[in-house]
């Protein structure tokens, strides 16, 4: 085991006390690129109502001193409607914010930080940022705020009152760390931080999500929550395995030349001979 405690863990215990904000403070003003500082840290409805302890799903809603409320996921497992999902935790937690009588330009901001460990869509980078913009439909302009709306929202942008998006697709890193963004995405890797990094909040997690620190009846949680994710993990890789056995056998069937069922799931030509 490393010495390091994995992020998910330490969101879900160790993160959430205050003597702790400066490490989220930290991976949060390194994403978004400004100083980030935590009020407090907020029980969502929405996780209310999940009456099972998920451990490989982490949520932890974080309210900073502007008043814009952070969500940050972690998931382990693939889920194919993953960007509905988070999709539906901003909408929601726009909803439980909303007093009877409020403006709507008292709307509080979300932004979404996802830490995802599978291939979630298609593409080469591994940090994505989603805004919302409007675009001309015959002048191919985009739509600004006017001055009065600049004054009320306190920004001169339309993306910057609606939802953000963040995925950060770890496994797709790799393992370079070009800045200080990437000292965060190696740690959340590879529960492990240079001597040399030098991002905000890393230090302090250095020090604070030390496995040697934790009481013994935390390391014991600790230690089933580690097991409990690699057998999920061998779970998934297992029924992964054999939906692709089940693919190539009928592929086979239909006639597909064995050159294309190997070269389509993967499998070896002398294992695709044998089904």
């Amino acid at each position: 085991m490393k010495n390091l405690i994995r992020f998910d863990w330490a969101v879900k215990r160790l993160l959430r006390n205050k003597a702790n904000f400066g490490i989220l403070e930290g991976f949060l003003s390194e994403l978004l690129c400004e100083d980030i500082k935590i009020e407090n840290i907020l029980e969502s409805e929405t996780n209310k109502e999940y009456k099972e302890d998920k451990l490989t799903r982490v949520d932890l809603l974080v309210k900073n001193t502007k008043g814009e409320l952070i969500i940050i996921e972690i998931q382990n497992n693939r889920e194919h409607d993953y960007l509905l999902r988070i999709l539906f935790g901003t909408s929601k937690l726009l909803i439980e914010n909303m007093d009877e009588g409020m403006k709507y330009s008292e709307i509080k901001k979300v932004i979404s930080v996802n830490i995802v460990y599978f291939d979630l869509g298609q593409g080469e980078d591994y940090i994505y940022h989603g805004t919302t913009s409007f675009i001309g439909l015959n002048k191919n302009d985009v739509l600004i705020l006017s001055q009065e709306q600049q004054l009320l929202y306190k920004t001169e942008n339309i993306s910057k009152i609606y939802p953000e998006y963040y995925v950060i697709k770890v496994n797709q890193f790799n393992d370079v760390a070009k800045n200080t963004l990437d000292e965060w995405i190696y740690f959340l890797k590879k529960e492990e931080i240079k001597d040399e990094f030098k991002a905000k909040g890393l230090k302090q997690a250095k020090e604070e999500l030390n496995i040697l620190k934790l009481s013994e009846n935390d390391r014991k949680d600790y230690e089933h929550f580690i097991e409990q994710v690699r057998y999920e993990e061998s779970l998934i890789v297992s029924n992964y395995k054999v939906g692709k056995l089940e693919v190539a056998r009928e592929l086979k069937k239909s006639g597909v030349e064995i050159e294309i069922i190997a070269k389509s799931t993967g499998f070896s030509k002398e294992e695709i001979e044998k089904l």
